[in-house]
């Protein structure tokens, strides 16, 4: 692999999930792997706080299940809707429990999901019926994640201490990772920082995507009430100010899962290419390790970030029109097949999507 794979941030945060999907959970239980199916992807998270890599470990069947809803993501009114959508013929308002807000919003949700098909409706004088099409299903058990660090700094240690000790207080997450640079010391350098010590360390080698567990997580209280920080004390470690926090609810926190998990399912992690350019001359996709393709420009030789490809770049060429016509799609050009590419490779990781539907 390129040294610019290995040296960039953006690059070692694809490795690792590239990593993940292959190998997780990171004890080298073969059976746990074959018993489970996992979902990878990269920045999500919440308004408050977003995470460079997501796990979900999942249910292979209800998984199976999940995937007749489509590959798009449910939002959270639609969430309200089929989960609670009944078996039999229902008055909409009867049958779901009130959203906490107008009902209005729950119609226009209705005729939404009715439109992607995963929602039955009827017309019953003035009054809207529902029936659900399926049960949907409780398809993800644990939500996994890891900030990707692989060059740990004093500065930037004591930036990501204040972020995991965020995901330990909130719990939204079953464990929390960190992700950094092997080094092969006998001591990696990431175990001397002041970081929660509820937290994993990951060490890995993101040319041969090999990983050691430098220190194991425990298991957050995702069922039981979060605390979220609001404001720290700014008078030094042995000052006398209080933090400012509150309380989440465990429901309230169920439900921001579930949405993360959804949006998760949706994205994937291959996703890179939607705020890049890939339909400039110069975007490229190179293989790491015979496998996992990386975005490279041709005109930097360098690996790409979101920030670099974009229209503004000095080197920006568009793809020259001849190129959509000879032997390529004529609504698009190569730019288009690498989306293509890599939006079939993360359909693969959703067992049981319909092949003849589009993300």
């Amino acid at each position: 692999m390129a040294t610019d794979f290995a040296d960039s941030e953006f690059a070692f945060e694809l490795r690792t999930c590239r990593w993940a999907e292959r190998e997780w959970p990171p004890d080298g239980d073969s059976d746990a792997r074959a018993d489970t199916a996992h979902i990878v992807a990269r920045q999500l998270g919440t308004k408050r706080r977003r995470w460079d890599t997501i796990i979900l470990k999942c249910n292979p069947d209800s998984l199976r299940q999940r995937a007749k809803f489509g590959p798009k993501r449910l939002e959270s009114d639609h969430l309200h809707i089929v989960r609670n959508a009944p078996a039999e013929w229902a008055y909409y308002r009867d049958a779901l429990p009130h959203p906490g807000y107008p009902w209005r919003y729950v119609r226009e949700a209705i005729h939404e999901v009715d439109d992607r098909g995963i929602l039955e409706t009827r017309k019953k004088g003035n009054r809207i019926e529902i029936r659900r099409t399926w049960p949907y299903p409780d398809w993800c058990e644990r939500i996994v994640a890891i900030e990707n660090k692989p060059d740990l700094d004093a500065s930037a240690a004591r930036a990501l201490g204040s972020q995991l000790e965020y995901d330990v207080a909130m719990a939204l997450a079953d464990e929390v990772w960190v992700a950094t640079r092997q080094t092969g010391e006998r001591v990696e350098p990431v175990l001397l920082e002041d970081l929660p010590v509820e937290a994993g360390v990951l060490a890995l080698d993101p040319d041969t995507l090999e990983a050691d567990v430098a220190w194991y997580p425990r298991n957050l209280g995702v069922d039981e009430p979060g605390t979220r920080i609001l404001e720290r004390p700014d008078d030094g470690a042995h000052g006398s100010s209080a933090a400012r926090f509150e309380y989440v609810d465990p429901q309230q926190k169920a439900d921001k899962r579930l949405a993360i998990a959804e949006r998760a399912y949706e994205r994937g992690w291959r996703s890179f290419v939607n705020t890049m350019r890939p339909d400039c001359r110069y975007f490229e996709l190179q293989a790491a390790d015979g496998a996992q393709l990386l975005p490279h420009c041709g005109a930097t030789g360098a690996c790409q970030t979101a920030a670099k490809c974009s229209g503004s770049c000095p080197d920006f060429q568009p793809e020259p029109p001849i190129w959509r016509t000879k032997g390529w799609p004529l609504e698009g050009g190569p730019g288009k097949r690498l989306k293509a590419l890599l939006s079939e490779r993360r359909r693969e990781r959703r067992p049981g999507v319909d092949e003849t539907s589009h993300e």
